[in-house]
């Protein structure tokens, strides 16, 4: 996913999945007092850390994605430190991807036939 240059906003600790658009956009107006016309993103994480919401207006509506994990967990900030914290689209990138990610991989064998 390609975000340019656009500001984004972290929201800290866990939200609840179940809410869509319309809940985030009250989280977002209501409890971190910014406009959500404003061309950035805003970012939450369930309690479990393997899934996550971005909210985003292009101009003319609003875009929901989501991404759950299969295996790992995001490493996310919790809400001690404030209800929101502000992030680069490159950080959040990286923070989406495999760096911000703990994973088990399993390790496969590779059995080499000898040839004579």
């Amino acid at each position: 996913m390609n975000f340019g240059d656009k500001k984004v906003y972290l929201a800290c600790g866990c939200t609840d999945m179940r809410k869509s658009i319309n809940g985030l956009l009250a989280i977002v107006e209501g409890s971190f007092k910014l406009n959500v016309f404003g061309g950035a993103l805003f970012v939450f994480c369930n309690r479990l850390r393997d899934r996550v919401k971005i909210l985003e207006w292009d101009g003319d509506g609003f875009w929901l994605y989501f991404k759950r994990l299969e295996t790992g967990h995001f490493r996310w900030p919790d809400a001690s430190g404030g209800s929101t914290m502000n992030l680069s689209a490159e950080k959040l990138h990286m923070l989406l991807g495999s760096p911000g990610v703990i994973q088990k991989l399993k390790r496969q064998e590779i059995k080499v036939d000898a040839v004579s």
